[in-house]
């Protein structure tokens, strides 16, 4: 009997046969040429809420690029001029080390959210699968229909019908990822210049024209050939996730303490009674994964935790009068041991290093000036000595961080009775975002300087007299025998 035929493995349970599956990628066949997968449409409680997601996402994709704080772009990552606003405010490649932090902030919560909830970023937040899933395979089904018809015009000869269907679909992919490549540099150099280069035509912005073409055919290659094979075989987070999981983790799991043994369903028979589990071996949670895996033979890397199996297996559950719930989210302690989850110490000490690194964020954040001052002697120069006052040139570079323009005046914090005088006027208008240079006489006392070498502290403030920066550098003076 085919029931008889499942043999398990001692303690883990729901693996049939040897593990020849874990020996190959699923959609690779044994000589390595590509099994192209062909979902079926999935649809169920589960992938409402995913498109309710995917569709939020979507739309703040388009949107964001256009909306300020400010005056400030919400969100612009501008590499090559380095230029970055991040929810409009303002960071420079000063503030490198405040924008490296927040990078190994957010790695170690992608690992804590793995060790939790598994891959469960892959198949609800992730670009690919939401850009795959939610566009690029919705156009295959409205073009081309369901699994069954897509596995059979792919099979049939190239007829008016293929080549028809094909290169609409394929030409509506080209418009798509165009689409996309120009949204994704309008997080780079803004909408207005986008719409300037669209405006003044490819050849008067060559290069920017061929970066574009270039993006758009790697986002076309992706999505219209390359596919779930980027989350098998190319994504880190995929290979990450096989050292994070543990047995403590929420996946997408199958009960096989439920579901064993497999048996075709039969109406009004007592499957306990024959020793039957509650799969029925229907192969619906197979012909719905979007990576061709079967959820049944236990986890694997290239699940994606899209609850696409989970949807079909309750679908069918419902229809033989099985209770749901035979693949759903659990841990695998929870299916082997019945144990509930536990937020376990690992969990807490990952959850103890984000919370202290989000703190240290915010109070970098929150000390960051508004205004960095720089005052370096130029290459060369020296004092020189004027009505009994010891005078020093500095070139100062004032760059000003926060969304308002500063009107700011130079004093000289330590030591005290020190002359400031400035080569346009004593007070330096700065508007939001630039730098603004210049130079400025600093002048002591003659009795005041005691070292050929002094200390001094300059500070810089606004117009309301609140302290912005400060600067500490040196002050030139005559050299003197201390005795």
């Amino acid at each position: 009997m085919a029931e008889q035929d499942n043999v398990f493995r001692g303690g883990q349970g729901q693996v049939i046969e040897p593990e020849n599956f874990r020996d190959s990628v699923g959609t690779m066949d044994d000589s390595g040429k590509r099994v192209w997968v062909f979902p079926r449409k999935p649809h169920g409680k589960f992938t409402n809420y995913r498109n309710i997601v995917a569709y939020v996402l979507l739309a703040l994709f388009f949107v964001i690029p256009f909306l300020k704080i400010n005056g400030n772009p919400l969100l612009l990552i501008n590499i090559v001029e380095r230029h970055f606003f991040i929810f409009g405010q303002p960071f420079y490649p000063q503030d490198f080390f405040i924008l490296a932090l927040g990078a190994i902030t957010s790695i170690v919560f992608v690992i804590l959210f793995t060790v939790v909830f598994g891959r469960i970023f892959c198949g609800w937040i992730c670009p690919q699968t939401i850009f795959l899933e939610m566009v690029f395979r919705k156009i295959d089904y409205l073009i081309e229909g369901d699994r069954n018809k897509q596995m059979k015009l792919d099979r049939q000869e190239w007829n008016t019908e293929k080549i028809w269907k094909r290169s609409l679909k394929w030409s509506i992919f080209i418009i798509i990822s165009l689409i996309i490549t120009h949204w994704m540099f309008m997080y780079i150099v803004g909408y207005q210049e986008v719409f300037t280069m669209i405006k003044e035509g490819p050849f008067n912005n060559f290069t920017s024209f061929l970066v574009m073409i270039i993006f758009t055919g790697a986002f076309y290659f992706t999505f219209a050939w390359f596919r779930e094979q980027v989350c098998t075989l190319v994504c880190p987070y995929g290979r990450l996730q096989g050292v994070l999981i543990d047995k403590q983790t929420i996946n997408v799991y199958y009960d096989f303490k439920r579901g064993e043994n497999r048996s075709k369903w039969r109406k009004g028979e007592d499957r306990k009674a024959e020793g039957k589990g509650d799969c029925i071996d229907c192969n619906q949670c197979v012909v719905v994964c979007p990576t061709g895996i079967d959820i049944r033979d236990g986890q694997q890397l290239e699940c994606v935790n899209c609850t696409a199996c989970i949807d079909a297996c309750d679908e069918v559950m419902v229809k033989t009068g099985l209770p749901p719930g035979l693949i759903r989210y659990a841990t695998e302690d929870e299916i082997e041991k019945e144990i509930p989850f536990q937020f376990t110490t690992r969990m807490k000490a990952y959850s103890f290093v984000l919370a202290l690194m989000v703190a240290f964020m915010g109070f970098l954040m929150y000390n960051r000036a508004d205004v960095e001052a720089k005052f370096i002697k130029p290459a060369g120069s020296s004092f020189f000595v004027r009505d009994a006052k010891i005078t020093n040139t500095y070139s100062y570079t004032f760059l000003n961080k926060s969304n308002k323009d500063k009107i700011i005046t130079i004093k000289v914090l330590e030591p005290q009775h020190a002359e400031v005088s400035l080569s346009e006027s004593n007070k330096i208008k700065i508007k939001k975002g630039d730098i603004t240079k210049g130079t400025v006489n600093i002048s002591f006392p003659v009795n005041e300087i005691k070292l050929s070498k002094q200390n001094i502290s300059i500070g810089v403030y606004d117009d309301k007299g609140e302290l912005l920066d400060t600067f500490k550098t040196y002050f030139e003076g005559p050299f003197k025998l201390q005795f």
